[in-house]
């Protein structure tokens, strides 16, 4: 059946419909979508709202005008409206990705075997810190960062992946900064700049936030906004700090026991530094006392499970930041050694955190967590994203009045028929090939499983000449099986 048919027009009546007409049809609406004005109406979907006041509905539909979201509910509407057939599909808000380092996209899987820090061991010798950031990033061109940007944007938009914080940690010159934002940009998905650190001599960082708050995010009403990043191993954080706050933009760390930060962030803490603006990232090996203070302070956990697992960056602090009552989103950190695939992702934090109140409970223990439930997964995945990045006016949820960052994922796809529970399907069944029908402020920007408004052919080849540059003048043999 055709995912569209014109207002007015039934089920039946679009399928005996000539293809000709029907493919003209399909085309109207994913150009028409998002404008000012322009109605749709995504009907008989099984809708997620992840918002307790709209509540879910087994059949339900979502009224769209323009970028936001009208009205949710059964059985709505709207004589003036384009109508996209959701049966059979799960509709619910896309996916918020709170940490994902894009300038590394062209050097997927690269480190799949590496830790974070070297540990003087010589299976260890290539490590993350020596071979991405003081080895492969220093040969950065600014076209290599635009078009990793750019393709590592659309590979999450086609995995329903709607918002990014994008912690890039290239910022060379004040050219790598702009070639990040513009990748970012013609991506089309909602994106929070991070302006973090460089690893060149000269680099523009921290004091160019300023002329790139000024040339790029003089609004906040816009897709893509900026957050500081205040990296508290670097000489010299306290000015990253204080630019940030006085642009009042929130200020973003990596707080990881293997690079020794305990002290310092412990220190840091009560010196009565942190606050709701924060963003701390990983949080792994801190103290019970430097954890109050953060979670009193309102700060924010974004927390990359499969990968914290994986590179050894301590156990992933879930049960930790949840018995604080703190606000806690997800992350996909670097494709160089996991997949940003958000399905990924909730499946490592649900099983973690279960596993470990399980272990707890066959101890004999008494008062052992609650098991982590799907639609709690789903919570994180994205409400959560939304407010750890000060969003949650306006995504996260199907709110009315929010804008409509909306997945569509296909629940009669092989690998989840028959649907039976909604939530648990998403979470423990589904993947990227689920996802059909991507929207980015009512903008369709996936549509029946294909990325709509990019050669990725093209694209593809880009990045991988950009990645035979980096590989060249960092001295790496591209050998597929080393």
């Amino acid at each position: 059946m055709p995912l569209w048919a014109p207002s007015g027009e039934t089920a039946s009546g679009a399928r005996a419909a000539d293809a000709a007409r029907t493919n003209v049809s399909a085309e109207s609406v994913t150009q028409v979508a998002g404008k000012p004005g322009a109605r749709v109406l995504l009907k008989g979907g099984v809708v997620m709202s992840v918002d307790p006041e709209v509540g879910n509905f087994a059949k339900g539909d979502v009224l769209i005008e323009g970028s936001k979201i009208v009205a949710v509910g059964a059985d709505l509407s709207a004589a003036d409206a384009r109508v996209i057939d959701a049966s059979g599909k799960i509709v619910m808000p896309g996916f918020i990705d709170t940490h994902h380092h894009q300038f590394e996209t062209g050097l997927r899987s690269t480190l799949a075997d590496a830790i974070v820090v070297n540990d003087g061991r010589p299976e260890n010798a290539r490590n993350y810190y020596e071979a991405m950031l003081l080895g492969f990033s220093q040969h950065y061109r600014p076209q290599d960062v635009y078009i990793n940007e750019l393709y590592g944007g659309l590979a999450q938009l086609d995995a329903g992946v709607t918002t990014v914080m994008d912690v890039s940690q290239i910022h060379h010159s004040a050219e790598h900064s702009d070639a990040a934002i513009e990748g970012l940009r013609d991506a089309g998905r909602r994106s929070v700049f991070g302006y973090f650190e460089g690893w060149w001599e000269g680099k523009e960082y921290p004091s160019g936030a300023r002329r790139i708050r000024e040339r790029y995010f003089s609004s906040d009403d816009q897709l893509l906004t900026m957050v500081m990043g205040g990296e508290i191993y670097i000489d010299g954080y306290e000015e990253a700090w204080k630019i940030g706050r006085d642009l009042d933009l929130q200020i973003a760390l990596h707080v990881v026991t293997t690079f020794g930060m305990t002290p310092t962030f412990d220190a840091l803490a009560k010196s009565g530094v942190f606050g709701p603006d924060n963003i701390f990232i990983h949080m792994t090996g801190m103290t019970d006392e430097a954890w109050k203070i953060a979670a009193d302070a309102g700060a924010h956990v974004s927390l990359s499970v499969p990968i914290e697992m994986h590179m050894r960056h301590g156990e992933p602090p879930i049960q930790k930041a949840l018995d604080l009552g703190m606000s806690v989103s997800l992350s996909s950190d670097v494709e160089c050694t996991m997949s940003a695939d958000f399905f990924t992702q909730m499946r490592g934090l649900v099983t973690l955190q279960r596993m470990r109140a399980n272990e707890r409970a066959l101890s004999g223990e008494e008062g052992f967590p609650t098991l982590m439930t799907s639609a709690q997964a789903i919570r994180h995945a994205t409400l959560e994203g939304a407010k750890g990045l000060r969003l949650d006016h306006k995504t996260g949820s199907l709110t009315p009045g929010k804008e409509a960052d909306i997945i569509l994922l296909d629940a009669e796809a092989i690998n989840v028929a028959p649907l039976n529970h909604a939530p648990g399907a998403v979470v423990t069944l589904m993947d990227r090939t689920n996802v059909d029908t991507v929207m980015v402020a009512g903008q369709i920007r996936k549509w029946q499983g294909k990325l709509l408004g990019h050669d990725l052919d093209k694209l593809r080849r880009e990045l991988e000449e950009s990645r035979d540059y980096i590989f060249d003048k960092a001295g790496v043999a591209h050998d597929l099986f080393a």
